[in-house]
């Protein structure tokens, strides 16, 4: 199978040593030489400037890693030559032409995974399980925080010159550390409206926001709350499900899951896998979109997934421009 990565920053490195550990050979780049990070390792791979030159070697499926403004500049020429897509989340920064790339998925019949990689957590797995099991009776509310410090991330370059820092990238928490936005409708269902405050507090001269605070209400009657932010040291993202019976609690820095049981009054403990690691969940993802261009599976996280996480941020945005409650 030919692959064609576009985009090598850092998640486009993460896929390409996947691609690799997972003993795909045939990969080819699409990239403007604009990342911070070296290319000794593409050596020997061949790498296209313009990208209909790149979709001239006929890929069969296109890995799109680069910022998020740019996803649709790839996404739908790719599908319009028939590849299958891999488009990192979110799926874009506006939700124009996202009909144009769905036609164009339509009328070549090439399939489409967003890359909203928690979806293979184990222990958010397990939490969908316990919830659609009755394990906390009827979920009431639920709370997601996650927090992290931009500089921190990419400590090889600028963090204000990536492209979670600037807007015209699509850049902004709500849009960056949008994978919540996505697992909260995994795992209840549809929004049905939502308000928010976001802010650029801290003193690292972004030109979007660093902060948000978004309270969800759900078509299934539960309330939600979801903080994000750039400036939290040291990181944290967790999940809590408060139910009628019980409540759960997941950590993503030990991946562990935690299922307060009243009937017994004590918690139990539900640990990952023991050879789990955060790139565990990009190896699993990849095997998957392996399987949906091979024809051997359909896509956990579909067009219409990304359509509606996008959806969620953009309304979050406009939330905190227009003052008011969204209704969705």
């Amino acid at each position: 199978m030919k692959i064609l990565i576009a985009g090598f920053g850092s998640i486009g490195r993460r896929h390409f040593r996947n691609l690799l550990a997972l003993g795909e050979r045939d990969i080819l780049f699409y990239r403007t030489r604009r990342s911070a990070l070296p290319d000794d390792e593409l050596a020997g791979f061949p790498i296209e400037a313009d990208l209909q030159a790149a979709l001239e070697h006929r890929p069969d499926a296109v890995v799109i890693a680069n910022p998020t403004s740019l996803h649709l500049e790839v996404a739908i020429p790719a599908a319009r030559a028939g590849c299958h897509v891999l488009v990192e989340k979110p799926l874009a920064h506006s939700l124009h032409e996202l009909d144009d790339l769905e036609t164009a998925l339509h009328q070549t019949g090439a399939r489409l995974l967003v890359g909203y990689h928690f979806r293979f957590h184990p222990g958010l797995q397990r939490l969908r399980q316990i919830l659609e099991e009755g394990g906390i009776g009827r979920p009431l509310s639920v709370h997601a925080h996650w927090g992290e410090y931009l500089p921190d991330w990419h400590p090889w370059e600028n963090f204000r010159q990536g492209y979670s820092a600037r807007k015209e990238l699509g850049g902004g928490v709500i849009l960056t550390l949008s994978h919540p936005l996505d697992y909260l409708r995994w795992l209840f269902g549809e929004v049905e409206a939502l308000w928010a405050f976001c802010a650029a507090l801290n003193d690292l001269a972004l030109d979007v926001e660093d902060t948000a605070e978004i309270g969800l209400r759900f078509k299934a009657g539960l309330l939600g709350s979801l903080h994000l932010d750039y400036n939290q040291r040291p990181p944290a993202h967790s999940l809590e499900v408060i139910g009628t019976a019980g409540t759960v609690r997941w950590d993503n820095a030990t991946g562990a899951l935690r299922h307060f049981q009243p009937e017994a009054g004590e918690w139990l403990e539900i640990p990952p896998p023991t050879d789990f690691e955060r790139n565990s969940l990009f190896l699993d993802e990849m095997r998957h979109f392996l399987q949906i261009c091979r024809g051997l599976a359909e896509p956990v996280c579909t067009l219409d997934d990304g359509r509606q996480a996008l959806r969620l941020a953009l309304a979050a945005q406009a939330s905190q421009q227009q003052g008011r409650l969204i209704q969705l």
